[in-house]
């Protein structure tokens, strides 16, 4: 059985960019995260070792992102790799970094880089 776990807008202040000033300043980032696994083992049991721990997941994304990157594929990449070590029974794993009205001189809401494994 393929099912997902979801976390949405996972807000976490970080400074990524190439631009010197976003390693000084930082931005707000949001972080969307979609595991697919065979959970029919946590369905039945109801057990927490059963399943991905969305907890932990967040706890990853926060990790990651407290690590400086220049690009949103590195960090969005790291964030990828770290989840898939910690957690083997993943199918499937999409996320997407977006940075929070980034430097770019225009009227932007947001920039975002998005990874599908």
């Amino acid at each position: 059985m393929k099912s997902s776990i979801t976390l949405k807008n996972v807000r976490v202040y970080a400074y990524h960019g190439c631009l010197h000033e976003e390693a000084q300043i930082g931005s707000w980032y949001q972080v969307d995260m979609t595991v697919w696994a065979d959970l029919s083992q946590s369905i039945e049991s109801d057990k927490l070792q059963d399943t991905i721990d969305y907890v932990r997941l967040n706890r990853i994304i926060e990790e990651q992102m407290a690590i400086r990157s220049a690009l949103l594929e590195h960090v969005a990449g790291r964030i990828l790799q770290a989840v898939k070590t910690e957690f083997q029974n993943i199918i499937s794993l999409e996320i997407e970094v977006a940075k929070i009205n980034p430097p770019t001189g225009g009227d932007l809401e947001q920039v975002s880089v998005k990874i599908i494994s």
